[in-house]
């Protein structure tokens, strides 16, 4: 069962929104996003932000709790990125994507307990129970235009998996491609993407991989795309299952893109749902309520609703959430409509343009199903 709890650190001006599973297995899993009050100078913020993770690390019921992977949304990554210190302690994400509460850096992490925790090859690799978690944060080729830099960067993390005898097409869980000035860089993203998914077996005849692509700027101004992915090792192919509900939305290939719109990983105690970047679509892949903010917002909702259905599960199972706006000026009425339907998920809400302009809105979101699968072995 999930468990929702919110600290608000006074003295420090820093809000946790918290959420926590365990199952019957000896893995327990956390997901936090911290917001920082607005006001002061980055490095303030930043460092208030260590602040507040360093008082969660400490208490008492957080004992041995370790950080696997952790994203940075920035107001203003090439300036701002100097002054940050970052030890690689785990996956390490950092982009230019706008809080939209006023604040200059808000903070998700994804941590864990019961689990062994070590950095190899540039990797956070976390093992339980004969799963291998491979985690791998902010790779970026800073040579060529967004078609180049892609094949590269899936060239690079192909070798990467190699070192642990794995690969994209049969590892590779979840992806994350940011994209600076979309509107522009993007076409290069999805060419390149499927030349090369062709070329290690994934098709719309196989599979392909739950992804978000999006709006956001890497610190290297002449990165065009910046990629972070999760893999699994020690799974059956049974453990995994694609997500579709094509009553609501349509097969990505129809409009040649290359991704999942969601994958549930069944365990024996848990399933973890992962939905990719969801908008408001229909099953023919048109833009449903263009210029209507709420409207997209309810309908991007209801996409999301029944991808989770065909999991099992629902959107009381969420454990974090990140919302994508195109337009700042939507920011109050979008933060209203989450906050009176999702009050206690852990959500950031960032500035960080869709794929397609008419799209206003954007999101992506975990969430953890208790599971009894005799047939699997606990996460």
């Amino acid at each position: 069962m999930i468990r929702y709890d919110k600290k608000i650190f006074q003295e420090i001006e820093v809000t946790a929104q918290i959420s926590s599973f365990c199952g019957e297995g000896n893995v327990e899993e956390w997901h936090v996003m911290l917001h920082v009050q607005a006001g002061g100078f980055f490095s303030e913020q930043m460092e208030r932000l260590h602040q507040a993770e360093s008082l969660l690390m400490g208490m008492q019921e957080w004992k041995g709790v370790k950080c696997v992977a952790r994203r940075y949304f920035l107001s203003d990554s090439a300036n701002q990125y100097r002054e940050m210190t970052l030890k690689q302690t785990d996956a390490v994400s950092v982009i230019q994507q706008p809080p939209l509460d006023g604040s200059k850096v808000a903070l998700w992490l994804y941590l864990t307990r019961g689990m062994e925790i070590v950095q190899e090859h540039g990797t956070t690799v976390c093992q339980s129970n004969g799963y291998t978690h491979l985690w791998r944060m902010g790779m970026q080729h800073p040579e060529g235009d967004s078609a180049v830099q892609t094949t590269v960067l899936l060239d690079g993390y192909e070798e990467s998996l190699s070192q642990f005898g794995a690969n994209v097409a049969d590892n590779c869980i979840r992806t994350w491609f940011f994209v600076r000035d979309v509107d522009t860089h993007y076409a290069g993203l999805v060419q390149a993407r499927k030349e090369w998914f062709t070329r290690h077996g994934l098709t719309e005849n196989t599979h392909y991989i739950a992804s978000t692509g999006i709006g956001g700027r890497p610190a290297d101004t002449k990165a065009l795309v910046q990629l972070g992915a999760y893999a699994l090792q020690g799974f059956e192919s049974a453990q995994v299952r694609y997500l579709h509900a094509p009553q609501w939305l349509n097969a990505t290939h129809e409009y040649g893109v290359t991704f999942e719109r969601g994958t549930a990983v069944e365990y024996g105690d848990r399933a973890h749902v992962i939905i990719s970047g969801t908008a408001s679509i229909d099953h023919l892949g048109q833009v449903v309520y263009p210029g209507d903010i709420v409207g997209q917002t309810k309908r991007m909702w209801a996409n999301v609703e029944a991808l989770l259905g065909e999991a099992s599960a629902s959107m009381d199972d969420m454990m974090h959430i990140i919302v994508y706006l195109r337009d700042m000026a939507d920011y109050e009425v979008v933060r209203s409509l989450f906050a009176e339907r999702f009050p206690q998920i852990p959500t950031v809400i960032t500035l960080a343009p869709v794929c397609r302009p008419a799209w206003l809105i954007e999101m992506e979101c975990v969430a953890v199903v208790p599971r009894k699968n005799a047939s699997f072995r606990n996460f």
